[in-house]
This record gives C-alpha cells, sequence and structure tokens, in this order.
C-alpha cells in the first residue's frame, strides 16, 4: 500500500480523505457513479449484478463505482446496497452505443481457428485468468486517475465489434496502444502484481490488483520485470511491449476490470476521456 493510501486509510471517518473518480458514462462498457449517502455511517456493501462492487469517499460520500458489462441491454438496471441488515436498490440507466467494427487479418491462423491443443492450453489457462479477475481485496482506494502505462500511438479502442479473417470474435475488452517491441510498461497506479504468465491468446501477461475488484491487465509484452505478490508504484516497470500472444504488431492491450467486467480504460484517464462522457 503506498503512503497516500496508508495516509488515507489511517485518518478518522470524519477527515475521510476525498477520491478522484473515472467519468460516468452510462453505456455498455462503461461506467456509472453512484452516491450512497454520507460517510457519517459505515460504508455499505454494493453488488451489481450479484458481483461485489467498489465504494470509495468522495465529498463526503459513499460512491459506488459500478461497471457496466459490454452485454449489457439498454434501459433500467439496478444495484443493491446492503448496510447492516439493511438492503436497499437504486435504479440507474444505459443507454445505447453503437461500436464501430474493426477487421484484421492475422497470419498464423490457429490464433483465430484453434487446434484440439491449442483449445485444450486454453481451456487449462481460464481458471487461473479468472482466479486474478476474480480477486477482491479490502483496501481503501483514493483515487482513480490513471496514467498511461506506455507511450505510444493509440491503435484501437475499447468495444470495437472484432473480425478476425472475415470472422466474428469477441468485441475488443481493452485499449491498445502501438509502441516498439522493448518500449516500457509502466503501473499507471499503485498496485500488487497478482499473476504474470504466458497465455495463447494474452501473450506474457501481468495482472495488477488495485482493490476492491478493481484490476488491470498487460499483454503482449515482450518482457516481464515484476513478480507475483510485488507491490508496485505508479510509474513502476511492468515489462516491456510486444507481440506475444494474437496480435498484428507490437503493442499493448490494456484491460480495467471492475467488479468482474471489462470496462473502457479511457475513463480513467484523464487525457482520453471520451466526449460522450460526463460527470
Amino acid at each position: 500500500m503506498n503512503k497516500t493510501l496508508l495516509a488515507c486509510f489511517l485518518l478518522i471517518p470524519h477527515l475521510a480523505c476525498s477520491s478522484t473518480l473515472p467519468k460516468q458514462l452510462a453505456v455498455p462498457g462503461g461506467i456509472v457513479n453512484i452516491e450512497l449517502g454520507s460517510i457519517a455511517t459505515p460504508a455499505p456493501e454494493v453488488f451489481f449484478q450479484k458481483n461485489r462492487v467498489l465504494v470509495l469517499e468522495n465529498d463526503h460520500k459513499w460512491v459506488a463505482v459500478v461497471g457496466i458489462p459490454l452485454d449489457s441491454k439498454v434501459g433500467q438496471h439496478s444495484i443493491t446496497i446492503q448496510s447492516g441488515k439493511h438492503k436497499t436498490q437504486s435504479n440507474f440507466e444505459i443507454d445505447a452505443k453503437d461500436y464501430p467494427a474493426q477487421y484484421l487479418t492475422i497470419k498464423n491462423k490457429r490464433m483465430v481457428n484453434p487446434n484440439p491443443d491449442d483449445l485444450k492450453r486454453i481451456s487449462n489457462e481460464r481458471p487461473t485468468i479468472n482466479k486474478a479477475l476474480n480477486t477482491w481485496t479490502e483496501q481503501p482506494i483514493n483515487d482513480l486517475s490513471f496514467s498511461l502505462p506506455v507511450q505510444g500511438r493509440l491503435s484501437s479502442p475499447f468495444g470495437l465489434k472484432r473480425f478476425f479473417n472475415k470472422q466474428a470474435k469477441n468485441p475488443h475488452s481493452g485499449l491498445d496502444i502501438a509502441a516498439p517491441t522493448g518500449t516500457t510498461i509502466t503501473a499507471p497506479a499503485s498496485g500488487v502484481v497478482l499473476n504474470t504468465g504466458n497465455y495463447y491468446y494474452n501473450g506474457n501477461t501481468v495482472f495488477l490488483d488495485h482493490g476492491q475488484g478493481l484490476v488491470t491487465g498487460y499483454f503482449h509484452m515482450s518482457k516481464i520485470t515484476v513478480q507475483a505478490g510485488q507491490l508496485v508504484e505508479a510509474g513502476s516497470k511492468l515489462g516491456e511491449v510486444g507481440a506475444t500472444g494474437r496480435v498484428t504488431g507490437p503493442h499493448l492491450h490494456w484491460n480495467v476490470y471492475l467488479n468482474k467486467t471489462k470496462v473502457d480504460p479511457a475513463l480513467f484517464v484523464p487525457e482520453l476521456i471520451p466526449a460522450e462522457a460526463k460527470q
């Protein structure tokens, strides 16, 4: 835990630290920030679609920061708020967003249509990846404003409808930043290294735990310079850009997860906030 987080944790409740929230964008793949009430009462537990939601203090109020799955339907949704034995709901609206399509050609055809051995490997890797993504640690969070983990060209935004070799695949779950192989990748905020490994689609990978279900992932690396369990500060080197896994060239694929949901990383980076996002 870094010094800023530790300082916030030690302060008495009436002097709790104010936080920087990600920008709100109430669409599939976006985020909603929902005020829960005064910090004069203990922080409630919040759930969305049965998954625990990050809660932090902002402007003397508890706020739930809710990740919206890409496959969510437009319309009214609700979170469940539990304070002791008392349980209530709060409703919010999800608006439509039409993500554009992207067509890519992958030279390694097994990365589009894996063979039986590849499928076995993918299946064996899934529990390890899921364990990292399902992590929940109780720790205070003070700042949800991230820096970019690598300097480069933003090559593919979040949410694109993906077609590999003309075959429809899952939507783009992160933000791609193209940069030469060997370019340094840094932590956008402090955290603990959950897992490192080499996976079929993701290539060389690092997962960071920032607390309360906020997890970030770094894929396709050429080199990993951290290890599981290591505490990293914002700006610490995680590794280097590469072209491992399913890629068309060297780049970093950066994922952000909230309540076990992939959300748009741009909502956490002040200079990348989408025009349609609102406070």
